[in-house]
């Protein structure tokens, strides 16, 4: 910790990055599940997304932090039975997996959640209205073991009130969010829920209640911890907890010495840090993220850290976007450098390079062969043989003679 409780810029970005695990991967290793596990503890969450241009998004922030890793690695400490499993999912920054440790520290969320709190309004009023419904569905979950909402459904006409899903889906979620039901495990992308007592182990659920500020405290530190230095916006957000919980939590955390306060030049906000954090020197690391990747999911924190504004297009109109449809940032030299929009076009077995746009002020040219080397690598680690270049622009004629 500097004296003056102050940090450059590109302090914070070393930092964040030594924090968020990129600290140069090994290629060559064999990712075995003690690593990927030790991973996950320390970002103490992945988001989960669907969409599947690329991969879904909650095997990248692995590959881009541990490289050519087996995804069913992840799928096992996710979603298998047993010693192996080591995540569960819940609402932690969105939909997430989150490492078993945490399992008691969101417990609070759940019975805020069963009291209508902290959710949707549409999903609290159907707790409110739908106990009937909510309790059958529990009912053969209990009976029948892990369920999808699609084999309960009673619903025959395609379009219905609740964001058009099923009353037993409803019931579903609103169970999930509750805590009285988990995820067991996945059909294709379709969760299977089931009790937490035949999901969760023993010595997890057998915990004892943690109370609502410590459980709380308990998620800044982690979230401090896998930030590496931030605002107290940054730190809530990690976890989407309130901005008075979280408030009140940072002041206590202040109070014992558990966290400290300062700031980084040029930032408007004070931030904070754990007091054992050492500037790293360097940072080398290249990597293609994820749009959900917990570096810069907080989008404000990304422009701050980075200079990066970074918005996802999926959902913008073809001819109003910018960079792409499934656009992934890349990071190199401590800074990020490009951003590239790619599809898995699995039917032709290759890896589609739509676009390639460098950031001020570019890519030399030990970047744009970082940039390739990462494409390769993605590819292989994808099973696709080919990479096809779709880019007409500068950038991408740089690096056709790379790949």
């Amino acid at each position: 910790m500097p004296a003056d409780q102050s940090f450059s810029l590109q302090q914070a970005r070393r930092l964040a990055l030594a924090a968020q695990g990129f600290q140069g991967r090994k290629t060559q290793a064999l990712v075995k599940p003690p690593q990927l596990n030790r991973l996950i503890e320390r970002l103490g969450v992945v988001q989960i997304d669907s969409v599947n241009a690329l991969v879904r998004s909650h095997y990248l922030p692995l590959f881009s932090r541990l490289g050519n890793y087996a995804p069913d690695l992840l799928d096992q400490a996710a979603w298998s039975q047993g010693r192996r499993r080591t995540l569960f999912e819940y609402w932690g920054h969105e939909a997430s997996l989150l490492p078993m440790s945490l399992y008691p520290l969101l417990r609070w969320r759940m019975r805020r959640a069963s009291r209508g709190e902290g959710i949707y309004q549409q999903m609290a009023r159907f707790g409110r209205e739908q106990q009937a419904t909510i309790r059958r569905v529990l009912a053969l979950v209990e009976e029948r073991g892990a369920l999808g909402a699609g084999s309960l459904s009673s619903r025959e006409e395609k379009a219905g009130p609740w964001w058009d899903w099923s009353a037993e889906k409803h019931a579903l979620e609103w169970l999930f969010a509750a805590g009285e039901v988990t995820v067991a495990g996945r059909r294709g992308f379709e969760r299977l829920y089931d009790l937490p007592e035949r999901v969760i182990p023993a010595a997890v659920l057998g915990q004892p209640l943690v109370e609502e500020a410590e459980a709380q405290r308990g998620l800044l530190r982690q979230a401090a911890t896998a930030l590496g230095v931030a605002t107290e916006k940054d730190l809530r957000d990690y976890f989407r907890l309130d901005p008075g919980d979280s408030r009140a939590r940072l002041a206590e955390l202040l109070e014992a010495g558990e966290l400290q306060v300062g700031e980084v030049r040029g930032w408007r906000q004070p931030v904070y840090w754990r007091p054992d954090v050492k500037v790293p020197r360097r940072i080398e690391a290249s990597a293609l993220l994820s749009p959900f990747d917990s570096l810069i999911w907080e989008r404000s924190r990304t422009e701050r850290l980075f200079d990066f504004r970074y918005r996802l297009e999926i959902y913008t109109p073809r001819h109003k976007r910018v960079y792409g449809y499934y656009v992934l940032p890349f990071l190199h030299a401590e800074r990020i450098a490009a951003r590239v929009d790619l599809r898995a076009e699995r039917a032709l077995g290759r890896l589609a390079v739509h676009a390639v746009h460098e950031e001020e002020p570019g890519l030399d040219e030990a970047g744009m062969a970082a940039l390739a080397v990462n494409l390769r690598q993605l590819a292989e680690w994808l099973g696709l043989p080919d990479i096809q270049l779709n880019c007409q622009r500068a950038s991408a004629q740089r690096l056709r003679g790379l790949l």
